[in-house]
């Protein structure tokens, strides 16, 4: 059976661990483990994950600024993609968000993931066309 629970610091190695190795997902500055850590105190009970008994076989990190909600490396293991593990994760994130005043969330998609954009549109997500993510490494 199939859990779906708030991620909890001892989770992030795993979680890392599966965000490194899922297509389409990135780590990059700010995913170390201490910064992540850091990012689930901030926004308490928002990234959620998926757990087969005592493995963890999905996970997404979301939070918020107080305005806009974010959601970032959902993943799914292989082997159990396709069965709504995904949406879960995601709707209990939204879910979340939601009851802590969030009204907009946003996600980065990668151009070069066709996969996850597909599952993001198939989920009732809308591209923006209006707006082009932006950054700078500080």
């Amino acid at each position: 059976m199939i859990t779906i629970r708030p991620m909890v610091s001892s989770d992030l190695p795993v979680a890392r661990n599966l965000w490194s190795t899922a297509e389409g997902v990135e780590l990059a500055e700010g995913d170390s483990e201490a910064e992540l850590r850091e990012y689930l105190a901030r926004n308490p009970g928002a990234s959620q994950v998926a757990m087969l008994g005592e493995h963890l076989i999905g996970a997404v990190l979301a939070g918020h600024d107080g305005r806009r909600g974010l959601l970032y490396h959902l993943a799914v293991s292989p082997g159990h993609r396709g069965k709504g593990i995904g949406r879960r994760l995601v709707h209990e994130s939204l879910s979340i968000l939601n009851d802590q005043g969030v009204r907009r969330v946003l996600i980065l998609v990668a151009r070069d993931n066709p996969s996850g954009r597909d599952f993001w549109a198939r989920c009732g997500w809308e591209s923006l066309e209006f707006a082009e993510a932006m950054g700078i490494d500080l």
